[in-house]
């Protein structure tokens, strides 16, 4: 079974009962953090931008676990020089598919600034226990979703919706026709007043998929 738990803003952790995969973990400093870095285990550490509400707690959570962080290079390298500890990393780029032990991820685009210099900001596909879930990261909305789910048949697509910095619930919907992905949990709102939304509203824009509302601390089984 894959399991979704949800950690607030936009980290949240996949599991298949053996492989922990863990996403852009800002939990110090974030109202809705349902746990501390210091509790948190995890694998591989998957981070999309160098923004601090993304890239968070990677580096000490990796210098504690032993996970390995996946990133584009110029992240890995913010990575090593906040802490004094080695860690592991493996950089990527768009259009690049990593094989792992559970299954593989591939880095896709995302519209968004980066958060470093020289970088850029990515999404990811990531194919585990037989489903494959998308996780956009931070993006406006872009056609070449659309090519995404050509490439991969969605399951689940991880989507911002708290507009002012990323898609808010009208542009999902157009997102989600373009994927044509059957599942669709948002993230990326109510963390502070400027992303304040209603996810009840998606029911609107959004049709021919199911929409899990996720609250930070709960999980879900990925089906």
């Amino acid at each position: 079974m894959l399991t979704y738990t949800y950690y607030g803003h936009a980290c949240f952790l996949l599991s298949d009962g053996e492989y922990k995969v863990l996403f852009d973990p800002f939990l110090s400093g974030n109202p809705q953090a349902a746990i501390k870095y210091r509790d948190v285990r995890a694998d591989y550490i998957l981070i999309t931008h160098g923004h601090d509400d993304h890239i968070g707690d990677a580096p000490e959570i990796a210098a504690a676990t032993g996970a390995e962080i996946i990133a584009i290079p110029e992240i890995l390298t913010l990575c090593a020089s906040r802490i004094n500890e080695a860690i592991k990393g493996h950089g990527m780029n768009l259009g690049g598919t990593l094989q792992l032990p559970f299954g593989q991820v591939r880095m896709v685009p995302a519209l968004h600034s980066s958060g470093v210099a020289g970088g850029v900001a990515c999404g990811f596909v990531v194919s585990m226990f037989g489903k494959n879930i998308y996780y956009a990261g931070d993006t406006a909305l872009f056609y070449d979703m659309k090519l995404i789910g050509e490439t991969d048949s969605i399951d689940y697509a991880i989507l911002p919706i708290g507009d002012n910095y990323t898609m808010g619930p009208a542009d999902v919907g157009k997102a989600m026709k373009l994927l044509g992905a059957k599942h669709l949990i948002p993230i990326h709102y109510n963390t502070w007043k400027v992303i304040e939304q209603n996810p009840m509203q998606l029911k609107y824009f959004v049709t021919g998929a199911q929409i899990h509302i996720v609250k930070p601390g709960e999980a879900i089984d990925l089906v």
